[in-house]
């Protein structure tokens, strides 16, 4: 069986946008028939700029290939054009079609992926969603409203979810680590006092900042919400100082969490090195893919640490967060998002019941894409996926994130 063809689609999802602006499915087709879907996230360039990157890594290292051999069609990757060494939106490439490999060796052997990964691990998976507003929810005035996100959480503990992430600090800005701004400690510190009443001890609260404050800015930050006893602190500073994130693990009792923006071993085995996280969160369309965070959460194992793969794009993706979470010891939690268009676009094929995920049986990442919804919905847009603002923090005004919403416009 070789790998013979390739087709890339860009999605994009009905506004507001959870999920990002667009989503970049593939999908390979072996000399045999056997169709496999992978999906890329989030890149530094466009998607069209990055369709053609796919298409080059698959035509380059992939193509005519069997699709068993994971390890060398990643090694030719990895080391295409004498790098050896991380490339985010090459490894972003490979990343998508190795799912796709995945979804096809499942398939010709009629077993889920779990089960080619050492089996099941895990008969349940639980599951946490971030906080979107709810539908009597203004958009605008939600992310900065500590009561709103009340009732949100308490909506989602009501639904099975154990655990809710929010990020109030804002903003999201291209200029690094900064000192937040006095108003958006005490922001913060009103969203984990009102989310914690809502919820009491029926969710753990995990407290995300996207990698936006300086190092002694973060530990400003860990000091004030310390009290709401958060069970995670997520990408407290840029992730590319790792020795300064482990200064920022050092100096609070909040666990932090780490993993979104890296992409291999390479760059997740220092992180457990140096301390500067004990929860990982690698986006398997970015980072490697399966096999790659396979690696990685046997790193993590070593290191008394623990995997809670990230999802901010559609649901191939975190069908293949599933599939990897089913196999591993040291599983934390999952990310979810639950939108119609998340579940149409695999025919409800995957679910979240009372806040746990069940990994399902069926052959290969188990899900049912449905091909002519993503074809119907392509993205238009000049917009990449996610996009950071060049304006600074704002310490006589407001800052928000935006909860990750991409512009209507956009």
């Amino acid at each position: 069986m070789k790998l013979q063809d390739l087709d890339v689609i860009v999605t994009a999802p009905p506004a507001p946008g959870w999920g990002g602006r667009y989503w970049i499915l593939v999908k390979l087709t072996t000399d045999a028939g056997i169709t496999g879907w992978g999906e890329c996230y989030a890149s530094s360039i466009g998607p069209e700029a990055m369709t053609h990157v796919i298409r080059d890594v698959f035509e380059r290292h992939m193509q005519g290939e069997n699709p068993e051999n994971i390890e060398l069609m990643f090694r030719r990757t990895y080391s295409s054009g004498f790098t050896q060494r991380p490339d985010l939106t090459v490894i972003g490439a490979f990343s998508g079609l190795e799912i796709a490999c995945w979804d096809i060796l499942g398939k010709d052997r009629d077993r889920p992926v779990h089960a080619l990964l050492g089996g099941r691990m895990n008969d349940r998976l639980r599951a946490y969603t971030y906080l979107y507003p709810l539908p009597h929810h203004p958009l605008d005035s939600f992310w900065t409203s500590p009561q709103m996100a009340a009732e949100t959480a308490a909506e989602m503990v009501r639904q099975g979810y154990t655990a809710v992430k929010f990020d109030p600090a804002g903003p999201y800005t291209i200029r690094g680590g900064h000192m937040p701004a006095m108003r958006d400690i005490t922001q913060s510190v009103a969203f984990c006092e009102a989310i914690r009443d809502a919820v009491g001890d029926r969710a753990d609260l995990l407290f995300g900042t996207h990698g936006q404050f300086s190092t002694a800015g973060a530990i400003r930050l860990a000091k004030a919400i310390e009290p709401y006893n958060p069970l995670w602190f997520e990408e407290p500073i840029p992730p590319d100082n790792i020795d300064e994130m482990a200064k920022v693990a050092r100096a609070t009792s909040i666990p932090v969490a780490t993993g979104e923006r890296l992409c291999t071993k390479a760059e997740f085995a220092p992180v457990l090195q140096s301390g500067a996280a004990t929860i990982l969160q690698p986006a398997l369309g970015r980072a490697g893919g399966i096999w790659e965070m396979k690696k990685v959460s046997a790193l993590a194992e070593v290191h008394n640490a623990q995997m809670a793969p990230h999802l901010y794009a559609g649901p191939v993706e975190w069908a293949a967060n599933i599939q990897l979470a089913a196999s591993i010891p040291n599983l934390l939690m999952i990310e979810t998002i639950d939108t119609p268009f998340h579940s149409d676009l695999i025919k409800s094929s995957l679910k979240v019941e009372n806040g746990f995920v069940t990994p399902p049986d069926t052959p290969g990442l188990g899900i049912e894409v449905d091909e002519a919804l993503a074809r119907a919905h392509p993205y238009d847009g000049a917009g990449l996926h996610l996009q950071m603002q060049e304006v600074p923090c704002d310490y006589t005004g407001a800052n928000a994130f935006m909860g990750g919403a991409p512009p209507k416009a956009g």
